[in-house]
């Protein structure tokens, strides 16, 4: 049975947020902390700063009801939920700063008793290092109560939603729970209970952030079959996504649909984090992560094939968030496609449609030859069109804007 009341969710991104409007929503006192003044300021007035279908509901439900506040300063709370970023570092280990400082906020807040729960997507050892941290910025606590100090509770719990359907699959998914002790995953079990329809599994700490990276390299590998199959088919001549289609018939396969490349926080990072562990061991899952990078350059020659003797042509760019129908640009191959696309022709203009967002994104928003351009203008301007994500808002476009025009579309959108 859940006894905690009070919840300081740290990080309020695509996980933080929705986790603590799940909460707020349950019952719990939740304050959000965020590094942006400008993401606490839109959710203190009950709005969100990123698009995720009925999240906008339940912060504002919450906020109203006064169970969901935001802060830059980091609470005394009864348990704490980490979710801040995981990047990589060069080298592919994983960058632990944004969870260091997490637990720089926190520490001081600590009287003993309380339950940390780091939600990030980790290596196997992070959570314990989280730990470690903690007590070494308290040593007057510990993490099992030894030597009769009071004892902090540290866990791991890995997200495992979807963009798009975040709201549902927090509710409904399976979630794991592994604890640094027994106690620790029984008080972390409890609170997800409060919200969670799915079951709820225990395991140690080490276990649950192997399973979420184990997850998505799984997911990874088989991308890029698909994405390497589309390579072979084009080398062929063979339509892949009629291919595919055939061979799907079997009734023990399942191909995946091939595209640019792999983006977002998860499919795209978390291989890495057992490259780095198992170097020497982890031979099939590096060889997916590289044939899924390398999908980018083949679509850059794609279009330079494409375009021709074009001079200074005008290309179509159609999308730039890592999957359809959200405004997420995190490790999206579209963002590098451009990016790449605007160094190798630098006579071209391209004509950039993301109907999720009204601003270009760091890396493109500098670039003279890039513009963030309307749908149908774009298209009717262009001499070539490059699809990279499948939007509604392109499969409902007039197909005969695309009329004569060299066309490279990478979802098999058009097909």
């Amino acid at each position: 049975m859940n006894t905690i009341e009070t919840v300081a969710v740290i990080g309020l991104g695509y996980i933080g947020l929705p986790t603590a409007a799940v909460l707020a929503g349950n019952g719990i006192h939740v304050i959000g902390v965020d590094v942006n003044s400008g993401t606490v300021e839109s959710v203190n007035r009950g709005e969100v700063p990123f698009v995720e279908p009925d999240l906008a509901s339940y912060v504002a439900g919450a906020v109203s009801q006064k169970k969901l506040s935001a802060s830059t300063e980091t609470p005394s709370v009864q348990a704490y939920i980490v979710a801040v970023p995981t990047p990589f570092n060069p080298d592919h280990t994983a960058d632990v700063s944004y969870i260091k400082a997490a637990a720089q906020g926190i520490a001081p807040q600590l009287v003993g008793g309380e339950l940390i729960i780091l939600e990030s997507t980790s290596p196997p050892g992070t959570t314990q290092l989280l730990g470690d941290y903690l007590i070494s910025l308290r040593p007057d606590l510990s993490l099992d109560g030894a030597d009769d100090k009071p004892a902090i509770h540290v866990a791991h719990c890995p997200e495992r939603v979807l963009p798009g359907r975040i709201m549902i699959e927090l509710v409904t998914n399976d979630r794991i729970v592994g604890g640094l002790t027994p106690k620790a995953a029984e008080l972390a079990r409890a609170l997800y209970a409060v919200f969670c329809q799915g079951e709820i599994l225990v395991t140690d700490a080490a276990t649950a952030e192997m399973a979420k990276l184990v997850e998505n390299s799984y997911r990874d590998v088989n991308i890029a079959f698909a994405n390497e199959l589309s390579i072979i088919s084009d080398k062929l001549g063979i339509n892949v996504w009629e291919l595919i289609k055939l061979a799907n018939h079997h009734p023990r396969v399942n191909i995946l649909q091939p595209g640019p490349g792999v983006g977002g926080h998860c499919i795209a990072v978390d291989p890495w984090f057992i490259v780095a562990a198992a170097p020497e061991e982890s031979q099939l899952i590096r060889q997916a992560r590289e044939t899924n990078d390398s999908k980018p350059d083949w679509v850059v020659k794609k279009v330079v094939d494409a375009v021709g003797d074009i001079v200074s042509p005008k290309i179509a760019v159609l999308g730039l968030a890592f999957k359809a129908n959200i405004d997420d640009l995190r490790e999206s191959p579209a963002v590098a496609i451009v990016e790449r696309l605007s160094s190798k022709m630098d006579g071209a203009d391209l004509l950039v449609v993301e109907p999720h967002v009204d601003r270009l994104p760091r890396q493109l928003s500098g670039l003279a030859n890039v513009s963030l351009q309307e749908l149908e203008s774009a298209v009717a301007a262009a001499d070539a069109v490059l699809l990279l994500v499948d939007h509604d808002d392109f499969k409902a476009m007039d197909r005969n804007l695309v009329a004569g025009k060299p066309v490279v579309d990478t979802r098999g959108l058009w097909e």
